[in-house]
């Protein structure tokens, strides 16, 4: 008997037990519940975290009070300037409201369905609405081109400079439109708000894409090319200097190297004449054995030269006679130093 009282004590306990644990809800921090009675809810949303006593027979659905990941799928969209591109879009959303997200959409693969549909549309509008420079551009503004060769053309020998873009929105501005038309259509309709939206990609199409490469590349050949003009011309001007200076150098020295020469002449000269003066008779004696040696010795061999000289040449003067007769030169003059020769 005793052992079947504690049968039904223990069953009892576990009833209890199981009872209790079917009328107690565990609400955590970042969750939120619905609770419903025959698909009718009741009472208010649960936010709070804590303990909740419900009936056993209520159905509690949870969702998330955290933020939510949204991504869409890469799309080809036109912008206003008829540049087609890539659009690649995140998301992040919120459950607002509970009870409205239960009675409108029931489940987050519904949610995500939904979101595609809405913020693929707001984004496709907002960039077909603005041009490529909104979509690119973080913030409004003038965008100074950064690099000189490109923000000039050259024309007539000039640069002139191209006005600056301007930039009236920018992308985040263009980010907080689709977050406040998509949160327009979401919160009354479904309890969700769009927290953020992103452009995460932007990208050409691959056509426009190689035409753009194309494009690219004819303009730095194009830059390229001016700097070679450029370089050609500064090359030309410090050559034509160069030339210019190493002819004033040139001219400089062969003044001065004449200037040099003339003195040595003259003091040449000089040294000469003061020789001559000290003793023009053995001056004239040298003189005749240098000419002598020039035509009689070593350095008049192998050549055929005829000289016809009077008897009183002077040249032959300090000869001695054939037949013993003296010479003595009626005046002393300087001998030749080259003769004829034929």
């Amino acid at each position: 008997m005793s052992n079947r009282i504690a049968i039904f004590a223990i069953g009892a306990i576990v009833l209890g037990y199981l009872a209790i644990a079917n009328c107690v809800l565990v609400v955590n921090e970042y969750e939120q519940v619905i609770l419903t009675a025959f698909g009718e809810p009741v009472g208010e949303p649960i936010v709070e975290p804590g303990l909740t006593f419900v009936m056993p027979w209520y159905r509690h659905h949870t969702y998330s009070k955290r933020l939510l990941r949204w991504d869409g799928e890469r799309s080809q969209i036109p912008t206003k300037d008829k540049r087609f591109i890539w659009v690649d879009v995140t998301a992040r959303w919120r459950i607002t409201d509970p009870l409205k997200f239960l009675q409108s959409l029931g489940s987050y693969n519904r949610a995500q369905t939904r979101l595609d549909d809405i913020i693929d549309s707001e984004v496709r509008t907002i960039v077909s609405e603005n041009n490529l420079i909104e979509v690119v551009r973080s913030r409004a503004g003038a965008l100074e081109m950064p690099d000189e060769a490109t923000a000039a053309v050259s024309r007539g020998g000039q640069r002139l400079s191209q006005p600056p873009l301007m930039v009236a929105k920018g992308r985040e501005v263009l980010q907080r439109e689709m977050v406040a038309k998509a949160t327009a259509k979401t919160s009354e309709s479904f309890g969700i708000d769009i927290v953020d939206v992103r452009l995460k990609r932007i990208n050409y199409i691959d056509e426009v894409q190689q035409n753009i490469f194309k494009r690219m590349i004819a303009e730095r050949q194009k830059v390229a090319e001016q700097y070679r003009s450029e370089g050609k011309g500064r090359a030309a001007e410090i050559l034509g200097r160069m030339e210019r200076q190493l002819k004033e150098i040139r001219s400089e020295a062969y003044r001065k190297s004449s200037e040099i020469k003339g003195a040595a002449d003259g003091e040449a000269a000089r040294v000469y004449a003061d020789a001559y003066n000290q003793d023009p008779e053995f001056y004239a004696f040298q003189k005749s054995l240098e000419a002598y040696k020039l035509i009689f010795g070593a350095e008049g061999k192998g050549r055929r030269s005829t000289l016809l000289l009077s008897t009183d040449s002077q040249l032959l003067r300090y000869l001695p006679d054939p037949y013993g007769r003296s010479k003595t030169p009626a005046a002393v003059a300087t001998p030749p130093t080259t003769a004829g020769h034929r």
